[in-house]
C-alpha cells in the first residue's frame, strides 16, 4: 500500500505540472533519527540496592537543524496497556551537540534504583526504547520502539578447590555457587539449572581451558571432581543469559606436590 500511494502521489504531481497548475504543498519534513545509544551499547546491570546512572543519547537530522531530542526506557507490551516499568531521564531537556549544520546528538542520563524502578524480577531482560527529536522549525518525530536495551540482574560466582595442597594424581573436589540479585526481596539467591564451565589454567599460563561443563543445583550450588596434575588455578565460568550477565569466579590456586 505504501508503494502504491507513493506512485499515485508522484503521478498526481506530474499531471498538475502538465496542466500548469500548482501542486499542493508537501507536509513538513520530520526529523530523521539515525542512532540511539543506551549505556554505550552495554547492558545495564543492577544489584539489590545501589542505584546506577547511565548515559543515553539520540542522533537526529533535519534540514533546519535539531533543537532537542528525548529518550526513555520502558518494559511491557505497549504504552497503552501492559506497561509495567519505565525509566525516565533525570533532565527536563537534553544536552545537544551539533555534528554539523543539520545533525545533532542529544544526551540525557537515567538513574536506575533497583528498590524503586525495578518492581519485580520479571522486568529483567529486554526493554523498549522510546526516542524522538524536534527540529528547529518545530517539526518532530517519535517512536515507542526506536531500539531495545537490556536490564539485567547482577550475578556472583564462587569457587573452592580442595584439598590444598594436594598430591599429584589425587582427586580434587571443586565447589561453588552461582547467585544473582533478586529485585523483589533485595537479596541474592542461587540461580538454578544453569550450565557452568569448570576451567583450569597452569601456574605460569594466562589462559583458562575448559575441563567440563556442569549444571547448578536447585539452590545454585556447584560440585564436581577433577584430577590434580600440576600447580594452577581452578575457576567456574558462567556465559550469562538474557536476564543475567556473564561472570567468572576468581581462580582458586592449588599447590600440587
Amino acid at each position: 500500500m505504501r508503494t502504491r500511494s507513493a506512485v499515485a502521489a508522484a503521478s498526481g504531481a506530474l499531471v498538475l505540472s502538465a496542466l500548469g497548475l500548482p501542486a499542493a504543498h508537501a507536509a513538513p519534513v520530520a526529523p530523521v533519527v539515525s542512532k540511539v545509544t543506551v549505556n554505550g551499547g552495554k547492558d545495564i546491570v543492577l544489584g539489590t540496592t545501589a542505584p546506577r546512572t547511565v548515559t543515553v543519547s539520540v542522533t537526529a537530522s533535519h534540514p533546519s537543524g535539531i533543537d532537542t531530542g528525548w529518550l526513555l526506557l520502558w518494559h511491557g507490551k505497549d504504552q497503552e496497556e501492559g506497561l509495567d516499568a519505565v525509566l525516565l531521564p533525570n533532565e527536563e531537556r537534553a544536552t545537544c551537540t551539533a555534528v554539523n549544520a543539520t545533525t545533532s546528538t542529544c544526551s540525557l542520563t537515567l538513574t536506575v534504583d533497583p528498590r524503586v524502578d525495578l518492581p519485580k524480577n520479571a522486568v529483567a531482560g529486554t526493554w523498549h526504547v522510546l526516542a524522538g527529536a524536534r527540529a528547529v522549525d518545530g517539526s518532530d518525530t517519535s517512536s515507542d520502539f526506536a531500539s531495545t536495551a537490556r536490564v539485567q540482574r547482577y550475578s556472583k560466582l564462587t569457587v573452592n578447590a580442595a584439598p590444598e595442597p594436594v598430591k599429584k594424581g589425587k582427586t580434587l573436589t571443586i565447589t561453588g555457587k552461582l547467585s544473582r540479585a533478586n529485585w523483589e526481596d533485595h537479596a541474592y539467591h542461587g540461580y538454578a539449572g544453569q550450565s557452568v564451565k569448570l576451567q583450569f589454567r597452569k601456574k605460569d599460563s594466562s589462559t583458562y581451558t575448559t575441563v567440563k561443563t556442569i549444571r547448578t543445583s536447585s539452590t545454585g550450588t556447584l560440585k564436581t571432581t577433577a584430577k590434580a596434575s600440576v600447580d594452577g588455578y581452578w575457576r567456574y565460568s558462567f556465559a550469562g543469559t538474557s536476564t543475567t550477565p556473564a561472570v567468572s569466579a576468581a581462580g582458586d590456586f592449588v599447590d600440587v606436590r
